[in-house]
């Protein structure tokens, strides 16, 4: 008979709490949820107070009666499952079905999973959190009701299986805007006039700033030639120089969105990826001489508080490794509509560095580790300090303007620099154009030498597609969604095909710009993104008992339920318009319309189901084959990436490239490469399998 039971989430972190535990103490996992509402209906009921109707989840029977039993020889049962509102509902689940009672203090958390956290937490157990379940009910129920209602209208109007959902939704929406936005972009033109010069033998750019002290902006080549015309016979003369000094402090340590940002940005991970590698590192990773422990703090955070042991053992790294210049004590503000319940995500043993632990560890862990590891030190270290220089240069009445910097001390850039966004990059542009001249050391009055002009003529760009990163920044700045929801949120589009990706960055696919349409034009609130924000809102105020989850439910449900009924009905006699092809049905001679299936588009014949007849939708170009003359077909990989086949190919024509074959360009198969060597891969991935499986068998007839 165990002395004490635990029951965590998974495998793994029981493993990594068993080593610290010992002696008669059982460590189980639940494998997550064992309750949750029924996939075959609602699962609410609406009429009782918008109670859930729970059932065991299908295919944990055996489990649970394991656990039951577990539970039954044990003195004392511990809950562990992890700290936040879903973890505080699978540990009420697990109550229920153990039949521990409410005012039981069974229930203990541990941001880190190290040897201290968890005897410390065991030695603390506290009662179940009402209000953390309430909260999480209030979501699941709330996206259950947004799902199972809205849903059956895109069954009925778009396609049978595809899925409306409240944050989703959402995500879908600013994606599909974002798009909008780009294709109804005007560019516009507008010119830099740059000037090289020239002072004590080193030459630097400066670019033109305006006319009489007044900044001007130039949109044509009138208007270049005419400031060209203007300083032609001028004399370039400093007419002010300022010196200072600028500081750079580092960014906070990770919440789990920034996480996500960084290694994207950083390593090329999904947001999949980096969860689940997160995940990993917390629960819990096989250290020479240390065992199975935590190496990172709780991945699902939105906070970047840090603990004061945390604090003063990063003073001791930094000070050791870098001297105490480097050190700086620091404390970040959380934002405000942040829970806080945990730290940021740093490292639990500041003494154990990346390159200790890198045998330890999977490449994609070891980078993601380093990248947790470093960002948590950098935050905690000196501003890196530049000295900086502006210089402004009058010819005529027209004035160029240069600025430069050096680093005076790298401070915390010795070890982390935070990456940016395309889009952060892009406002930044200018700046870092000035910024990053070396300039001589110049003095008011001084003649500079111009060596030359160059007039740069640039056209304005639309804002770029966001990539899972800059999605995520998107969401959380909205306040759409919580850590936890980020990741599932985007997996979920991604695999509904209402997006996809292209080199990273998300584009809405045909049909979902068709669900799009559908649910804004029908159901305003629940795709608008203020009304989904104020909903997060009101769960965090049910976690922190300020508020009614049921009531929350029923001040939404009464609007949304009228606006349904009244979209049916509208709907009811609508149909969505099918774009008609001009392609014949080889069958019956109908033209064949444009259809919408899991895969993208496709042509059917709309004498369905009389006539059954389908085929894809071949995208052409209107270059000619360069070896035969044919259409040149454009197709996708199964990694989505475009690729050039002749519609003769294989028949009579060979011609297959990554490439757009270009007018009057002869095709080179070997220096295109074209497809074979991602078949060849293949199929020695196929033989190395083939002789793996040919090794075991013959170990086994031995």
């Amino acid at each position: 008979m165990a002395d004490k039971l635990i029951i965590v989430e998974s495998p793994a972190k029981a493993n990594t709490i068993k080593k610290f535990l010992g002696g008669s103490t059982k460590v189980v996992a639940s494998m997550g949820h064992i309750r949750d509402l029924p996939k075959s209906k609602l699962g609410v009921d609406i009429e009782n107070n918008f109670e859930p109707e729970y059932i065991n989840i299908r295919g944990k029977g055996d489990l649970i009666k394991s656990l039951i039993k577990d539970a039954k020889n044990a003195k004392t049962v511990y809950l562990a499952t992890d700290p936040d509102r879903e973890g505080e509902a699978i540990a009420w689940h697990l109550a229920h079905i153990l039949g521990i009672p409410e005012d039981c203090k069974c229930r203990v958390t541990f941001n880190e999973i190290t040897k201290e956290a968890v005897k410390n937490s065991i030695k603390n157990p506290r009662t179940i959190d009402r209000n953390l379940i309430d909260a999480q009910q209030a979501r699941r129920v709330l996206d259950r009701i947004v799902g199972y209602k809205m849903s059956p209208v895109l069954w009925k109007k778009v396609k049978r299986g595809l899925s409306a959902g409240r944050v989703q939704s959402v995500a879908v929406k600013l994606i599909v805007d974002r798009e909008t936005e780009i294709e109804q972009f005007i560019p516009e033109e507008y010119w830099n006039i740059y000037a090289t010069l020239e002072a004590e033998k080193k030459e630097f750019e400066a670019r033109f700033y305006g006319k009489d002290k007044k900044k001007l902006e130039i949109h044509t080549k009138e208007e270049v030639d005419k400031i060209l015309a203007g300083i032609e016979k001028g004399t370039y003369v400093v007419s002010d120089v300022k010196k200072g000094e600028k500081k750079k402090v580092p960014a906070p340590p990770f919440t789990t969105s920034t996480m996500q940002q960084e290694a994207s940005r950083k390593l090329g991970f999904t947001l999949k990826k980096t969860m689940s590698i997160a995940q990993m590192l917390y629960e819990g990773v096989k250290v020479p001489e240390k065992g199975t422990i935590g190496l990172i703090t709780y991945m699902r955070t939105d906070s970047t508080r840090i603990s004061e042991e945390a604090r003063a053992a990063a003073k001791e790294e930094i000070c050791k490794v870098y001297g105490e210049e480097y050190y700086e004590n620091r404390y970040y503000k959380t934002k405000g509509n942040a829970q806080d319940a945990h730290e940021g995500i740093r490292p639990t043993y500041i003494e154990l560095e990346p390159e200790k632990v890198k045998d330890s560890l999977t490449p994609d862990q070891y980078k993601l580790y380093r990248l947790i590891y470093h960002r948590f030190l950098a935050s905690q270290m000196a501003a890196a300090i530049y000295d900086t220089m502006s210089v402004t240069i009058d010819v005529n009445s027209y004035q160029f303007k240069a600025s430069g910097q050096s680093i005076k001390f790298k401070g915390f850039m010795t070890l982390y620099v935070e990456s940016k966004d395309k889009e952060q990059n892009q406002d930044s542009k200018e700046e870092n154009e000035e910024q990053n001249v070396d300039l001589p050391n110049l003095v008011v009055g001084q003649e500079v030498k111009k060596k030359k002009l160059n007039p740069k003529q640039s056209f304005t760009e639309p804002p770029p597609r966001y990539t899972e990163a800059s999605l995520v920044k998107a969401l959380e700045e909205k306040g759409i969604g919580r850590p936890s929801t980020y990741s599932p949120t985007i997996t979920t589009i991604l695999e509904r095909r209402y997006i996809e990706k292209e080199q990273k960055q998300l584009v809405p696919t045909d049909l979902g710009k068709i669900v799009n349409k559908l649910l804004t034009e029908n159901f305003q609130d629940v795709v608008n993104v203020e009304f989904t924000a104020e909903i997060e809102e009101d769960f965090d105020l049910i976690a922190e008992g300020k508020q009614s989850w049921k009531k929350v439910i029923e001040e939404f449900y009464g609007p949304f339920e009228k606006e349904v009924e009244k979209v049916e009905k509208e709907l009811e006699h609508v149909k969505l318009e099918e774009e008609v092809s001009d392609v014949p049905c080889e069958k019956c001679g109908r033209m064949m319309v444009v259809k919408y299936g899991r895969y993208g588009k496709f042509l059917a014949c709309p004498g369905y189901p009389e006539c059954k007849n389908a085929k894809p939708i071949v995208e052409t170009i209107d270059v000619p084959c360069p070896v035969c003359g044919g259409k040149v077909q454009i197709r996708k990989t199964k990694r989505k990436r475009n690729y050039y086949i002749c519609e003769n190919n294989p028949k009579s024509c060979n011609y297959i490239s990554w490439n757009p074959p270009k007018v009057g360009e002869k095709w080179e198969p070997e220096a295109d490469k074209a497809l074979e060597p991602e078949k060849k891969k293949t199929t020695q991935k196929k033989t190395t399998k083939r002789k793996k499986s040919t090794k075991t068998k013959t170990k086994k007839k031995e």
